[in-house]
């Protein structure tokens, strides 16, 4: 399933108060704009407060009836006329209004102008049918619009993780993990056919993640990276955050990739918060700036065929082998929940919450392994001489 993104360029998104479109636009930076799921992807950034239509003004107002050419009053007697007085002066009755080009129109072709408002109803039940595909629950998420950063700030929109979540997170059995499996639900990370692997400094393959914190797109997609990356390797450092309160999902709850350190003997893994979920004026304060050679792989990647709305946000390119642009799962299945409900049903496989999760979990970690070889191994998480990629700011 293909992962949808919503709008174009990297210019930073205004702040919505009520976002319903898709995504946010890529900062990741509405929204969303929300929309598919793109992966749902983008969540688009959010654009500016759409402004209220202005009230028109009458135009032409018709004369009231009875304004000239007044009628007799019913029983008055008509006025004798005098020999050589001229006739009085008769009023005429008011012309008819001119036939309007609607009412011409429906006059000549009966049978289209009836076939008109049958037209209508259908293309309206087809634009449905599309939202839903792209938007809803049960299809493609979208994903939030990505515009580029300026230089580090602090995150004033984390907190400190919840105790035992991120015990959740990574303890999910086997078992249940099987059971839900790669389901449709999910979108999964799109082949490059590259044959350049994405390395890092030390030589290890290199996983990047490029998202926001206002983003609900990006919101939860980190619940699945988070789970999928403990399978080869440890964070330290995660904290709370949740998407923006005025995009599509709003106050989506999730972890924060912001100043986190993640350990593994086998990867690499690099994060890029681009901006926090506050509000700056039309747009929230930035974060992080990406690197030069980020910049060029989101150029390289961020469009089609990887996604069908170039410039959004989350971005996740596993080793050049794989790319993703979008959630695997629409943020509405989190609306609500706060991070300990949502860490509670992972373990649970008849959980939607657990199905969304843990299905792309089990997506992005096949597509580490396809890319690498490098299979799943809790050991590599206690290892002695661990490589260390860091996502303190400035990165």
């Amino acid at each position: 399933m293909a992962k949808a993104s919503s709008g174009t360029g990297r210019n930073k998104p205004p702040v919505r108060p009520h976002s319903t479109g898709a995504s946010a636009p890529r900062a990741p930076k509405s929204q969303s704009k929300p929309s598919g799921p793109p992966k749902q992807s983008g969540s688009s950034r959010p654009s500016g407060p759409s402004k209220q239509s202005g009230q028109s003004g009458q135009s032409g107002q018709g004369r009231q009836a009875g304004q000239s050419g007044q009628g007799r009053q019913a029983g008055q007697p008509r006025a004798a006329r005098q020999a050589g007085q001229p006739r009085p002066a008769v009023a005429r009755r008011n012309a008819p209004p001119p036939v309007s080009g609607i009412t011409r129109f429906r006059r000549r072709h009966p049978m289209t102008a009836a076939l008109v408002p049958v037209a209508l109803v259908v293309l309206a039940v087809v634009a449905l049918v599309i939202v839903k595909a792209t938007g809803g629950s049960g299809g493609t998420p979208a994903a939030s619009k990505l515009p580029a950063g300026s230089s580090a700030a602090t995150s004033a929109g984390t907190s400190a993780l919840p105790v035992g979540v991120l015990a959740d997170v990574t303890s999910v059995s086997p078992t249940t993990l099987s059971a839900i499996g790669e389901p449709s639900a999910t979108a999964a990370p799109t082949s490059t056919g590259a044959k350049t692997a994405l390395t890092a400094s030390n030589g290890k393959p290199e996983i990047l993640f490029i998202g926001a914190e206002y983003c609900p797109f990006c919101a939860a997609e980190r619940w699945s990276m988070v789970e999928a990356l403990s399978r080869f390797g440890t964070f330290s450092g995660l904290s709370a955050t949740h998407s923006s309160t005025s995009d599509i999902y709003p106050d989506t709850q999730t972890f924060s990739f912001y100043g986190a350190t993640y350990t593994s003997t086998s990867l690499d893994f690099t994060s890029v918060e681009l901006e926090t979920n506050q509000a700056s004026g039309d747009s929230y304060t930035t974060l992080q700036t990406p690197t030069s050679a980020e910049d060029a792989l989101l150029s390289k990647y961020d469009k089609a065929p990887y996604t069908t709305q170039p410039g959004s946000i989350p971005f996740l390119d596993i080793d050049n082998k794989y790319i993703s642009v979008g959630a695997g799962y629409s943020p509405q299945v989190l609306q609500g929940l706060s991070m300990q409900q949502i860490a509670g049903q992972l373990n649970d496989k008849s959980s939607t919450v657990a199905v969304a999760i843990d299905g792309e979990a089990n997506r992005i970690a096949a597509a580490i392994t396809a890319a690498t070889g490098i299979k799943p191994d809790s050991a590599t998480a206690t290892a002695t001489g661990t490589a260390t990629s860091t996502t303190a700011a400035g990165s």
